[in-house]
């Protein structure tokens, strides 16, 4: 598949530019998009299209509640994310978050497009995390490793 970087947007821009050095510590996908906790406590949440939005966690979360979320797994998400926020990525008992399998301080953001295909390429100073989305299909594909490429 040949991807070709899209250019983002002013808002992307912004977004972008305050989440360079902070942390990625976990992340959960709800429905059409996949919502990152930052050691900074605010979650970047990157759309099915990739278009992105940046809040404070605590505020993001209570946000979800509703259509998607009920006021338990809403709680459940503010629980997860407090433990990760306390104890890192390597926090243990959390339901809703996926705890980030490497440490990945961004250095930088990348976005590319195929066909009905998104890729998000978040790089660390020593890892990656990889987000590619289908826009067909509306899912998420996430892989982190150790190795920047």
């Amino acid at each position: 598949m040949d991807w070709t970087e899209l250019e983002t947007s002013t808002y992307q821009d912004h977004v972008i530019k305050h989440v360079l050095g902070a942390t990625v510590l976990g992340w959960v996908v709800i429905e059409d998009a996949l919502h990152v906790l930052l050691d900074v406590g605010l979650l970047w949440t990157i759309y099915i299209n990739a278009e992105m939005s940046l809040m404070a966690q605590g505020v993001a979360i209570q946000d979800l509640e509703g259509d998607e979320l009920s006021s338990s797994e809403v709680m459940q998400l503010s629980t997860d994310a407090q433990r990760l926020i306390s104890e890192g990525r390597e926090a243990t008992d959390i339901t809703r978050f996926v705890a980030a399998p490497v440490e990945c301080a961004i250095t930088s953001v990348d976005v590319f497009a195929a066909e009905g295909r998104r890729r998000i390429i978040i790089l660390g100073e020593s890892a990656e995390i990889r987000i590619e989305t289908s826009l067909d299909q509306s899912s998420f594909a996430i892989e982190a490793s150790e190795e920047r490429s």
